[in-house]
């Protein structure tokens, strides 16, 4: 048996938790085929919102104490304690979970320590077990300098690349390569791996189809997606079409009641915290308005469907950085948020409907690619730890 551990820290939105879970199917699917193993394993996150959400079989969540973003750093979500307190008892679940389940593989989302070294000691036993260590990062960590500044900030990055045998960049270096951006170190780049966007392949839900034809609004996680929910309900829908707003389950609920109460005024929308089947509502949709998160961004590379994206410019430049490598691509429409009205968001949708849009030029196979990339290092590390058990024996 195959025993994977993923983490996501998920103090904003629930993009992490949601590619750890793309990437347990992909395992899930692939890996036994080339291991003669299953494969089993447990998804650590940071949000209730995100075990909502089906695994495959013999695979589970485990969520830890939420925390977020406060006026003065990370301040716990929900619990009344002092963040110390929910920082050692996060910390205290993750070595636990690690050393009880003893991680065939360990894949680590976007924060190599987690939040506050969280991560640290759980690593450390779990490659001296012999654990196959991944970082896995989205295809754009932020404009270099911040980036850089970053990881600065995480202290000497050498430590980074002696707990991970691999980076793995869910992401098209012919759109973007963190590798040559200046987004990551030296040490880290020589240890990266493309993968390609993390696009085909992702957990198809059953949820009621929309009413077709239908424009699809999206706001990622939702936490800060009033603006363009608010200008998308006001704007006018081409003739005969129906308008989904998917808010996402992280927006305020006062947002999401006032956004319920614009679109009562205009019978043809509906508002909806969230959807199960959000990739096929994509594929379906006439045409999509939508922020771009990665998760978000990939599930509409999948499709043919006309995109424009609206990214989030405040606190990091991500999701701009990404609408405007995908623009240059030819595969979305790209709309600075400080230009966004109702009248800017018709006139797009007037014409949009009428087409669709090819994206076959981008490699979005990142999850059949990760697989193999997977089996390749767990044959590594076993043959490693044969070795060390040789010798020892020798000795």
């Amino acid at each position: 048996m195959t025993s994977v551990l993923m983490y996501s820290h998920d103090t904003v939105g629930l993009g992490h938790a949601r590619r750890n879970r793309a990437l347990a199917y992909a395992l899930a699917r692939e890996l036994p085929e080339l291991t003669g193993e299953p494969v089993g394993g447990l998804l650590i996150a940071g949000s209730p919102n995100a075990a909502r959400d089906p695994l495959p079989e013999g695979w589970d969540w485990f969520i830890l104490p939420g925390i977020t973003h406060g006026p003065k750093g990370h301040t716990p979500r929900h619990l009344d304690a002092p963040m110390d307190v929910v920082r050692q008892l996060r910390s205290l679940a993750v070595s636990a979970a690690a050393a009880t389940l003893e991680p065939d593989l360990f894949i680590v989302d976007r924060h190599p320590w987690g939040i506050d070294y969280e991560l640290e000691d759980a690593l450390h036993k779990a490659r001296a077990r012999g654990s196959a260590t991944i970082l896995g990062l989205r295809d754009i960590l932020d404009e270099p300098g911040k980036a850089a500044a970053e990881w600065t900030q995480l202290g000497d990055v050498s430590r980074i690349a002696e707990a991970f045998d691999e980076v793995w960049l869910y992401g098209d270096p012919e759109v973007h390569d963190a590798r040559t951006s200046g987004e990551l170190p030296e040490i880290l780049a020589a240890k990266a791996r493309a993968t390609g966007y993390l696009s085909h392949g992702r957990p198809a839900d059953q949820g009621a189809p929309g009413k077709k034809p239908y424009i699809l609004t999206l706001m990622g996680g939702g936490s800060d997606g009033h603006e363009l929910a608010t200008a998308a309900i006001r704007a006018a829908m081409p003739a005969g079409h129906e308008h989904l707003v998917i808010t996402g389950p992280q927006m305020p609920s006062q947002d999401v009641r006032s956004l319920q109460a614009e679109a009562r005024s205009n019978g043809n929308v509906r508002v909806e915290r969230s959807a199960p089947n959000v990739p096929e509502l994509i594929a379906d949709a006439a045409a999509v308005l939508s922020m771009c998160g990665y998760n978000t961004a990939t599930e509409i590379l999948a499709s043919s469907t006309p995109a424009l994206i609206v990214p989030r410019t405040a606190r990091r430049k991500e999701q701009l950085v990404r609408a405007e490598a995908l623009g240059r691509a030819g595969a979305v429409d790209v709309l600075h948020p400080d230009r966004l009205t109702p009248a800017v968001l018709s006139g797009w949708l007037a014409f949009a409907v009428s087409r669709r849009v090819r994206r076959d030029h981008i490699d979005l196979d990142g999850l059949h690619t990760i697989a193999p990339l997977a089996a390749s290092l767990l044959k590594h590390r076993s043959a490693d730890r044969l070795s060390t058990k040789e010798l020892s024996h020798v000795c």
